[in-house]
């Protein structure tokens, strides 16, 4: 009962933040978070699909973490890696989200791709069925190098950008402020959500070992 309600709450998670990322792609022209920013410059260079880069990149990172520490590897991991990639493709080939106005209303467009993606991002990590290809990547390196969380983000997203930016990627203000829109609601969904998951797991807990008394 609770592995199915934590796998749920994962699907769905990643089911909105992939949306979340394809609403802001549609108005890329405003700047992009740094790993789309790649994702997309790579996809105009080379071809394939954005998705598709973005599972590559992902395997990439599994790859490294798995070689620095192999404890932020799950099967949430890999699952994480393939349908973000496989939802984005499929929310683009359904093509029904806003396009770009080039007008006032990108703005309010790509603000709710933020918005979006900080609900999902926050959903799907409090299933802890795994750290994300990105995150467990960086976990990984703060834990080797003894260097914070935070720090070691900062310096990685960094790098991603200025090596998407070198690609030809979309890079503009947004790029540089998605962080401060993004980050609290994502850690506002994922405190919130995480409490609702430890409480449906302790009722089933308590709902199992009752069922074991009384039989």
């Amino acid at each position: 009962m609770i592995h199915v309600f934590r796998w749920s709450i994962f699907f769905i998670g990643i089911m909105i933040f992939s949306l979340g990322i394809t609403i802001a792609i549609n108005v890329q022209h405003l700047g992009i978070h740094p790993w789309d920013v790649l994702n997309v410059a790579l996809f105009d260079l080379v071809g394939l699909s954005i998705g598709s880069w973005a599972i590559i990149i992902s395997f990439v990172l599994i790859v490294i973490s798995w070689i620095l520490d192999k404890s932020y590897i799950k099967i949430g991991t890999f699952l994480n890696a393939v349908l973000i990639g496989v939802f984005v493709d499929f929310y683009m080939w359904l093509d029904f989200l806003p396009k770009a106005t080039n007008s006032w209303v990108d703005i309010a467009i790509i603000i709710a791709g933020i918005i979006v993606m900080g609900l999902g991002g926050g959903i799907y990590n409090s299933a802890g069925v795994g750290s994300g290809p990105r995150d467990g990547f960086m976990l990984s390196i703060a834990d080797k190098m003894g260097a914070s969380i935070g720090k070691v983000r900062i310096i990685t997203e960094c790098g991603v950008l200025v090596l998407g930016l070198i690609l030809g990627g979309p890079v503009f203000i947004f790029t540089f402020i998605f962080t401060f829109i993004q980050s609290p609601i994502f850690e506002r969904t994922y405190l919130q959500m995480s409490r609702v998951v430890e409480r449906v797991s302790s009722h089933a807990k308590k709902h199992v070992t009752d069922s074991r008394n009384f039989g």
